[in-house]
């Protein structure tokens, strides 16, 4: 597609622009959580740095302005020079940082499983304010923002989507589920899309808090949704990738393979939509039919939500292997063994690939300057 008209089509569908002029600065790189991002990446990337935190990393990198913000088990946040990972700063919760970072507006919102969300300071780390739910954070907070009102959405295992105010950390309302909230919640226009482990994606204007629908998909959903227009892709715990209208609560279509959850969130293109299963593989299918396009089998569970950048799908796995694949087919293009389980999404920014693992790290992978001298 021609880039000027991927940015209008950007536009009109809801999708955020950071993902697609560069930046990663949320988990699956814009409010809508695509996944996408026009970056593109080396064709064979080299290991370019490595960084080792006190604990299993299962969050997601993230990335503005040259700084990297992951979470650990170790309870600490940690902010990276994205040329070297050099430590700027690092701040510590009660609890363990599985949640994927957000970064706007110079703030860094960051859930822990000692069940606050916390508001950082981007350049030192200093705390802002903290909001306190009912138990534990898993999913990346979303930020709205219109004529300088910042809203921040995040959803907790007190089963409650909460939205309060970006700079003060007030509390502007609250919806009750009758489940945990384990995903990311995304944004469309001026709604916000959830779904909950009580088989339920909902609807909210995120203005007033209210509900204008409720969908039933028919089974637990612990993976974040992906919205492009108009239309939400999730996979559920019941082995089934739904693709539902928040229009008018239609299933548009499901795709159903092997009897293996979905807990990977989908990487959405104009063409394609591309998640992995613990069925050990990976599967793209055509968006608005939910046909499969190709499946690729790898060696491990995929919980790890797949990017994609330009024409490359780059996602980790239980297998402790990173995979980059060809959009269009599915062949393997590249691997690298790390050794241990991948369950953090990668980040895509500026030809570089950072992912977290469990062994503790977070690596860098792009061009070897060398080999190009």
């Amino acid at each position: 597609m021609n880039r000027s008209v991927w940015f209008m089509a950007l536009a009109f569908s809801g999708v955020g622009l950071d993902s697609a002029s560069g930046e990663w600065p949320m988990y699956r790189g814009d409010a809508a959580q695509t996944g996408f991002s026009t970056n593109e990446v080396p064709e064979r990337p080299s290991l370019l740095w490595t960084f080792k935190t006190g604990g299993a990393v299962r969050s997601s990198v993230v990335v503005r302005d040259g700084v990297a913000i992951v979470g650990s088990n170790d309870h600490s946040v940690y902010a990276l020079s994205v040329r070297a990972g050099e430590k700027r700063w690092t701040y510590r919760t009660e609890g363990e940082v599985e949640a994927p970072p957000t970064i706007h507006n110079g703030h860094v919102y960051v859930g822990s499983t000692d069940g606050n969300l916390y508001a950082l300071q981007l350049t030192d780390g200093t705390l802002k304010w903290t909001y306190a739910t009912g138990d534990r954070i898993l999913g990346a907070a979303n930020v709205w923002e219109e004529q300088g009102n910042i809203r921040v959405l995040i959803g907790s295992y007190d089963y409650f989507l909460h939205c309060m105010d970006g700079e003060t950390g007030k509390k502007l309302w609250d919806l009750e589920t009758e489940n945990y909230i384990n995903g990311s919640a995304a944004i469309f226009d001026t709604d916000v899309v959830i779904g909950a482990c009580d088989g339920m994606v909902r609807v909210v204007k995120i203005l007033t808090g209210e509900v204008k629908r409720k969908i039933e998909v028919g089974s637990y959903i612990a993976a974040s949704i992906a919205m492009r227009d108009g239309i939400a892709y999730v996979g559920t715990y019941d082995n089934k990738f739904k693709a539902v209208s928040i229009d008018d609560g239609t299933i548009k279509w499901t795709y159903e393979d092997q009897e293996f959850p979905y807990v990977s969130s989908a990487a959405v293109t104009a063409e394609k939509v591309v998640f992995g299963g613990r069925d050990k593989r990976i599967h793209a299918l055509e968006r608005k039919t939910g046909r499969p396009v190709w499946v690729t089998t790898v060696r491990g569970r995929v919980d790890s939500s797949p990017v994609i950048a330009e024409d490359r799908v780059i996602v980790g796995c239980d297998d402790g292997r990173i995979y980059m694949l060809d959009l269009d087919h599915g062949a393997i293009q590249w691997t690298y063994e790390i050794g241990a389980r991948i369950s953090s999404s990668p980040a895509v920014f500026n030809g570089l690939i950072l992912v977290g693992c469990e062994d503790g790290s977070i690596y860098a992978f792009g061009a070897d300057q060398r080999e190009s001298e």
